[in-house]
């Protein structure tokens, strides 16, 4: 029994050190860590801490409907295997709650991050409700959020940017979806990200306030899919000042010709910014775009830049 613990101990640490850092908390769903649950772990990080708290992953499907308080900054998700780290759940809008209501967009999240700070790397984050309407991966509700390396499964509202004021960076992510599956109106920028188009849709709804200079920014991006030809728009604004710009991406030709979408409402043409440079693939076609639309010069695409769109901040320096 001895050399079990100690088998599985040797190899935990094999696999957090190989990472080159030392973890403050180890979840392992066989109970060879700290925690058998990454909520157990949550409630174990001090309120309010200053330093970054380290929770190592271990290999496992971690069915949990997680919330990081606001009162847990600075925690950090290390996952030991991007495709087999994986936090899952299964609420959707018209799911009834305890008292027969539906739980609503907001209230389906699989994970709630308000905290300060959060950073993730190497995890699979996942909604698992399959095409039953509103179903949301991961409700990113907390500023100077930084994911590195981690996939966002679903369908319909796949990654939720909550909050006008927060500021999130996605290093070489995977998100997938159909309809407006990356929204909200926090600024959030993303770099060499694969962006996966299901079957027909949307894959930005932008709710970006009127007072906010940036929305979402997607640099270096590849989209992607099994969605057919001209099904998907590159987004359509779920508040009046969407911002949305796509910076030297790959577009297949499942994006339209056109490109964007007015919501039904043509006062948002007049109210949304939505723009491009240097897009690239069959999915390009700055002739046939709306033309309400901006296509980039190059003395405008040189204001984007990470401390600009993110007033100050550069996660890349964190």
């Amino acid at each position: 029994m001895k050399a079990i613990i100690l088998f599985l101990l040797i190899t935990t640490s094999s696999a957090v050190y190989a990472l080159g850092v030392k973890p403050d908390f180890v979840v392992a769903a066989d109970g060879s860590g700290n925690f058998k649950t990454v909520q157990e772990a949550i409630h174990a990080v001090p309120d309010f801490r200053n330093k970054t708290t380290i929770i190592f992953i271990k290999k496992g499907i971690y069915k949990e409907k997680l919330i990081l308080a606001a009162s847990k900054k600075n925690v950090k998700f290390i996952g030991e295997s991007l495709n087999e780290t994986i936090l899952t759940y299964d609420d959707y809008a018209q799911k009834k709650n305890a008292f027969g209501e539906e739980k609503g967009t907001s209230g389906s999240s699989s994970f709630y991050i308000y905290g300060e700070g959060f950073s993730a790397e190497n995890i699979t984050f996942e909604n698992s409700s399959g095409p039953v309407g509103q179903a949301v991966a991961v409700w990113a509700g907390g500023d100077k959020l930084i994911f590195t390396n981690c996939r966002f499964l679903g369908f319909q509202d796949t990654l939720y940017t909550y909050g006008g004021n927060n500021r999130q960076y996605y290093k070489n992510c995977y998100i997938e979806g159909t309809v407006d599956f990356i929204f909200g109106a926090s600024t959030a920028w993303f770099e060499s990200c694969t962006i996966f188009c299901k079957k027909a849709g949307y894959i930005t709804a932008a709710s970006t306030a009127d007072t906010t200079k940036f929305g979402y920014v997607l640099n270096k991006c590849k989209i992607k899919g099994d969605a057919p030809a001209n099904s998907f728009y590159l987004g359509r604004p779920w508040r009046p000042y969407a911002k949305v710009a796509y910076l030297n991406c790959e577009l297949p030709d499942l994006i339209r010709p056109e490109g964007w979408n007015n919501w039904g409402k043509e006062s948002n043409e007049k109210t949304a910014y939505y723009a491009e440079y240097k897009s690239t693939g069959k999915g390009a076609d700055p002739k046939s775009r709306a033309n309400w639309s901006h296509q980039l010069t190059d003395e405008e695409y040189k204001a984007y830049i990470l401390e600009n769109v993110f007033r100050g901040w550069n996660p890349e320096t964190k």
